[in-house]
Order: structure tokens, then sequence, then C-alpha cells
């Protein structure tokens, strides 16, 4: 696999600023932290087009649903933490409930947020998100696949939570991508297990799937960006042609892309299963290699895990 490695923020502030050329519909919103989640480069570029609404999420969501009342694509922008957590009443009834046209793309999302700690580590977003009707979750694999699903976004009309990492990760996408809302990707297939993973686990995934093959352990590895509405479809298939599941994701195994695969298996296809990411706990200050590895996001953890669902399996 190829070793490059993008920020996938630094992908979605490129991205804005080509789509701001392109439509003049779209508009920005930030709350003060624009030159982290690169929305500054939109802001330069279209000052007239980008509203800083200082530290107030919830003001920035109600003023990002009136704008799309009034017929913009309006993207709004924090870190997860706050865009799922503190303006979640706003979301919930200004963006989702009146499904206004309201893209709410988030940075920093995931233990990865690191040094910050667990007050800016958002483990429990994509769970808060995707509870709420009529609204799409989507967090990207990598900077390829982000510059795609911002493009699909402005398309796609109806509120979006866009999940975002703080620190380069590994390019999977190397040959581009054609991302579609609603639709996971074989990466690799296999016959014995099937790993579904999304953003940064996607590429340990791989890995891990690769490293198995010594052991004769034929794993297929699914890319699901799309968490909600989640493709049903495509993981009953796997579930029927290979007989067992592994998810992995940097989230909390509750409620997230574990919990959502889960449910598609126990209502459709019971095959043995087993969940990788963040336990039922909060995260801590530290760098993002060794957090990665306190809390269980690893290819050896993925590895354990396929083990045990083939012996179960058997």
């Amino acid at each position: 696999m190829s070793k490059k490695e993008i920020a996938t923020r630094d992908v979605y502030g490129q991205t804005l600023l080509e789509l701001g050329k392109e439509n003049p519909n779209i508009v920005v919103l930030d709350a003060d932290l624009a030159c982290s989640t690169k929305t500054a480069m939109f802001g330069k570029a279209f000052p007239n087009r980008f509203f800083d609404m200082g530290i107030a999420e919830q003001d920035m969501i109600s003023t990002a649903a009136g704008l799309a009342a009034c017929g913009k694509i309006a993207f709004a922008s924090t870190f997860a933490v706050f865009g799922s957590g503190r303006a979640w009443d706003q979301v919930r009834m200004m963006a989702a409930y009146t499904r206004l046209n309201v893209k709410i793309v988030v940075t920093h999302g995931g233990i990865t947020t690191g040094e910050d700690g667990a007050s800016h580590q958002a483990n429990e977003d994509i769970a808060i998100m995707r509870a709420i009707p009529n609204m799409t979750v989507i967090v990207p694999t990598d900077g390829v696949q982000t510059a795609s699903v911002i493009r699909e976004a402005a398309n796609f009309y109806g509120p979006m939570y866009i999940r975002l990492s703080r620190g380069k990760t590994p390019v999977v996408y190397e040959n581009g991508c054609e991302f579609k809302v609603g639709k996971g990707t074989i990466l690799k297939e296999g016959t014995d297990l099937t790993i579904i993973a999304c953003g940064i686990m996607v590429e340990k995934a791989l890995n891990a799937a690769d490293a198995l093959k010594k052991e004769n352990v034929n794993c297929r590895v699914i890319d699901m960006p799309t968490i909600k509405p989640i493709d049903k479809e495509l993981i009953i298939k796997c579930a029927e042609e290979t007989g067992a599941i592994v998810t992995a994701e940097e989230h909390s195994i509750i409620g997230g892309l574990g919990g959502a695969v889960a449910e598609v298996i126990v209502e459709n296809c019971v095959v043995p299963m087993a969940r990788v990411g963040v336990r039922d706990t909060f995260g801590e200050s530290g760098k993002p290699e060794e957090l990665l590895v306190k809390y269980g996001l690893t290819e050896s953890e993925i590895m354990a895990a396929v083990r045990h669902v083939l012996a179960r399996k058997k």
C-alpha cells in the first residue's frame, strides 16, 4: 500500500474552495476554528459568503439552517465533539426536523485528536448523529475519498454529518474514488470472514487482512463510509457469503458502525460477529499513535477479533 498521507481536513478546505468558485449558492460557517477546520481558505476567497460565528455552535447551526431555508447550501464546521454535542438540539430541530440543506462537516473526530484529551475527543458523535431522523452520516476513509464526499454533499439535498480527522492519514484510494451515499465498497475479496471498516480503520483492516493470509485466513474487506443510511444489501451479502463479520471504527463500539452493522445482521442474517473500537470509556491526552494502541484500534486487535470470530464460526 501507498505510504502517502493526507489530512482529510486539508482536503475539505481545498474542495470547499473549488466548490465556491463553481457554485455561488455555497456558504460556509465556522465557530471560531476556521484555521483548524480549514474553512479559512474559503473565507479568504469569498468573504461575503463566509460567516465566523465565534464560539457559538448553537447559533452557527441555527444560522446555517436559516441560510439553507433561503436556498443556500450551508456548510457548517467545528470540531466533532462540539458539532455533535454542544449544538445537538439545534442540529435536531433546525436542520434535521426541517430537512434543510445543512452540511455539518466536523474535524478532530475520534481518539486521534490526541493531546487535546477527553474533552475534545469525540468517540460518541456517530451514534448521536445517526439516531437523529433525516440525518445522513458519513465518515470518509482518506483524503481522496473526502474530496468526493464533499462534492457529493454539495449535490445531495438534506442534512448531513461528515466526520473528518485531525492528523494526516494514509491514502487508501490511490487511483481515485467515486463515492455514492449509502454504498459500501469491496476493497479486498475473501471467503472466510468479512471485515467492515470506516475512516482510518480501513487501512488497518487491509493490513490486517494481508497479515492474516500467512495464517491461511482469507478476509474480505469492506469500506463503509456511509454509516447512515448503511448499505444493508452489501452487509447481508457478505454475511451470507463469508459467514462471519468483524467491524472496525475509531469510535465507541456502542452505536457507531459496529452497532449499525449488528442491527442489520440480527434482523436479516445472524452470523458470528465482533466489534473493534473504543470500549465504553473516555479517552485521555496522549500522542495519537499511543492512544490507538491503548484503546485497541490496531491491526493486531483486528486480527485477534478475526481469530475469535472464526473460532465461533467453526
